[in-house]
Parts: C-alpha cells; sequence; structure tokens
C-alpha cells in the first residue's frame, strides 16, 4: 500500500506548512480515519477527521506558550483519508499497516478519528518499537467493556483491546462514565490500569498523574468527550463534570516534559453543523500535541 498525501491547501494547517507538498521531509504526518462502524449514541464521528482539517486552516501558528511557531522546526504532512474496509476487525488491521509504514519512515503518526475503536489499530505498531510504551487515555469513558452491542472492537472497548497487548500500561484520567464490570475489571488489573476519576479533579496533582510516564515512551489517545460537555458538546456521549482546556494542556506539557510522546490519536469529534469551536478545539489540541512532542516544552530564545 502506498501513502497518498493531500495538498497543502487541504491538509492540516493548510498552505502555510512547512512539509505540506514535500512529505518526505516533514516529521508529523497526520492520518484522517473515518472510521465509524459502532457509535452506540450520537454519531457524526466519521466527519470528524475533515471538520478538524478545515478547523485548523484557522489556527494561528505562533505558539503563546513556546513564543515561536513550532510547525517550522518539525513540518507537517496531511495522509488522503483512506477508502475503509467492510469490517471493523479489517479496518482497525489497515489502519496498523499505515501507522507501521509512517514510523518505518521514522515519523510522527498522529491519527484522526473516527470512532475511538480504531486506537488499539494504531497502537500496536508501536509496541513493536517500545517495549515500556504507556498509553494516556484522555476520555470520559473508561473504555474497558469487553466487547458491546456484539462488536469486539467497539468504541466502548478500546482500552480493554489495548491491554490485550502484553506488557502496554495505560494511565487514564477524567473518567466519569462507567459500568460495574469495567470497575471489577480495572480493579483485577491495577497493575496495568490507573484512573484518575474525575470526581477528584479538584485534588488533581499533575505531577502525582505523570509519575507513572517518566521516562517511558508515551502514546496519547484524546478523546474529546474528556473534555467538559459544556466545551465539548460535539461528541457522541457529552459528558458533564469534564476537563478544561488548559487541564488538558498542562497534563499534555507535563506528559512531554517527563517522557517522549511519540504519536497520538484524537478521536470521537462529532461536528455540530454551525458549532465550529469544538472543531477548532480539537485543531488546537491536535496542534499542541503535534508541538510538546515535537518541538519540546523548554522556553524560546525569545524569552
Amino acid at each position: 500500500m502506498k501513502l497518498a498525501y493531500l495538498s497543502a491547501a487541504k491538509g492540516f494547517l493548510e498552505a502555510k506548512r512547512e512539509g505540506a507538498d514535500h512529505p518526505e521531509v516533514a516529521q508529523a504526518v497526520i492520518v484522517p480515519y473515518r472510521l465509524e462502524k459502532s457509535v452506540s449514541y450520537g454519531s457524526g464521528t466519521a466527519k470528524g477527521p475533515e471538520a478538524i482539517l478545515l478547523a485548523s486552516h484557522q489556527l494561528e501558528l505562533f505558539d503563546d506558550e513556546l513564543e515561536c511557531e513550532p510547525y517550522r522546526n518539525y513540518g507537517v504532512a496531511t495522509l488522503s483519508p483512506p477508502p475503509l474496509p467492510e469490517s471493523m476487525a479489517a479496518a482497525i488491521d489497515q489502519l496498523s499497516y499505515i501507522t507501521d509504514l509512517i514510523l518505518s519512515n521514522e515519523k510522527f503518526p498522529l491519527i484522526l478519528g473516527g470512532e475511538h475503536a480504531l486506537t488499539p489499530g494504531a497502537v500496536l505498531p508501536f509496541l513493536k518499537r517500545y517495549k515500556d510504551l504507556v498509553v494516556l487515555h484522555i476520555d470520559s469513558h473508561a473504555d474497558l467493556r469487553d466487547g458491546y452491542n456484539g462488536e469486539h472492537y467497539s468504541h466502548a472497548s478500546a482500552i480493554r483491546r489495548v491491554l490485550d497487548y502484553p506488557g502496554v500500561s495505560v494511565v487514564s484520567v477524567g473518567i466519569r462514565s462507567v459500568s460495574l464490570q469495567e470497575v471489577l475489571f480495572y480493579r483485577a488489573n491495577r497493575d496495568r490500569i490507573t484512573i484518575w476519576w474525575a470526581k477528584d479533579q479538584t485534588s488533581w496533582k499533575v505531577e502525582d498523574i505523570v509519575s507513572e510516564l517518566v521516562g517511558r515512551p508515551i502514546y496519547v489517545t484524546f478523546d474529546v468527550d474528556g473534555l467538559d460537555s459544556a466545551l465539548m458538546p460535539a461528541t457522541g456521549t457529552p459528558t458533564p463534570g469534564g476537563m478544561s482546556y488548559w487541564q488538558v494542556l498542562d497534563l499534555l506539557k507535563e506528559a512531554a516534559k517527563v517522557g517522549r510522546i511519540v504519536g497520538g490519536d484524537v478521536v470521537e469529534l462529532a461536528p455540530i453543523s454551525g458549532l465550529h469551536s469544538c472543531d477548532y478545539t480539537a485543531a488546537a489540541i491536535v496542534y499542541k500535541i503535534l508541538n510538546y512532542a515535537l518541538y519540546g516544552v523548554k522556553p524560546s530564545i525569545l524569552v
């Protein structure tokens, strides 16, 4: 399978991107993956990747925290959205293959969903390269069900399927919607899963959350419903009591300080017509993940 790329005008950050028309020189590769086969409440996640790409064209490229235009240091290329196989298992296998190709070229993959069911496929190629991989999981749901509505690879099973892989561990943050079965599985597997419950967020210390990430390669999976529903209604199951934008950025920044972010995904955006703020918020978080991972969190030379 040969990877095909979008033109500069259609990809992430639009024509202003370094590496847009020369993907071989870009460090970051955006993968729009329109997977939507197991959603169980609101739908529309198949439209998420395009909405994020369009919103990214409106982002200011100057990062006021890093005091520079970080994309100039790393460059971004965007894949053409690949056609999806009929079955969920085949779609997940295809994403594994695409992600493996990107990693083989020593690039940084960031997948835009689509539903959360894609994450096990994206994670697998990293495990071949990083034996101590930890998944930083930001979400309102634990996603620890062993299948849902007859689908083994359901969006409600994304993290359970990741934990099917030996050796990987998970730090979940912002969880506030969970079943009894998931709690029982979590309690039986606390050596591999840490959950930071949203109900306790007033007492969170970010340095405690990232303590398990120190010195490790980190895959970030960010479900937009990890954000509070007032900030992010454009998702299948918007859930009250979630994280703020700044809490998410603080967590990502500290993760990049103590470990090494090697790839990730941003999933479950279900765009609402006329409500651009949600698309823009998701695009801004994608840009921040890239900036923290590929530019760094050290002060700018402009300071």
